[in-house]
């Protein structure tokens, strides 16, 4: 099973499957922000898969039942567009997962505030996309102007591809990064 790690992931002790699975998880996750089909992005669920998938579902459920009650207050009201679940429950399972330290008072003390604020910080991800996603869907339009149903088809699925990237993304990119430097920038965001 050694032969099997990724040199590059920082303590991470597990295989290429199981990086494989967690930006999989992490794109399902991403689609599910927009979709709400299967609620993949909902804090108990993505957590706990990035537990199962890495080996620890017991933290992972505790994580993403302690952001769940969180996220409960979260909600889009008009214009104004909620802190991102998503990432917050992918970002702080791979952080926990990174640590090492799977007890409750480092959940609660260290791993979920940092969720909420890699939430916050998902919100300019999200903004990102969705400016994207309005040329995407001006290319769709001329694609139905044009008589072209897989065109708006392409279209729609490339917009729908981009959500599932602006949480895979990052989460790679933590698989990479030591948690030490994530913790770091974390804590220079003022309080305010």
């Amino acid at each position: 099973a050694q032969d099997l790690n990724v040199p590059f992931i920082t303590n991470m002790e597990y295989g290429v499957l199981s990086v494989i699975l967690v930006i999989l998880v992490a794109f399902l996750a991403g689609l599910e922000g927009i979709l709400d089909q299967w609620q993949f992005h909902q804090p108990i669920i993505a957590c706990s898969l990035i537990g199962i998938v890495t080996g620890h579902a017991s933290a992972g459920i505790i994580l993403g039942g302690s952001l769940q009650l969180i996220a409960l207050g979260w909600a889009n009201v008009g214009a104004a567009v909620a802190p991102d679940a998503a990432l917050a429950s992918i970002a702080s399972s791979i952080l926990m997962v990174q640590s090492n330290t799977f007890d409750l008072t480092h959940i609660m003390g260290t791993i979920v505030p940092a969720a909420i604020l890699l939430a916050t910080a998902g919100l300019v991800l999200t903004t990102l996309v969705r400016m994207l996603s309005v040329v995407l869907v001006h290319q769709a339009d001329r694609a139905a102007e044009n008589g072209s149903y897989s065109g708006v088809e392409m279209w729609h699925f490339i917009a729908l591809i981009c959500q599932g990237l602006r949480i895979a993304i990052p989460a790679g990119l933590l698989l990479v990064i030591s948690p030490e430097a994530i913790q770091n920038a974390l804590a220079a965001i003022p309080p305010v």
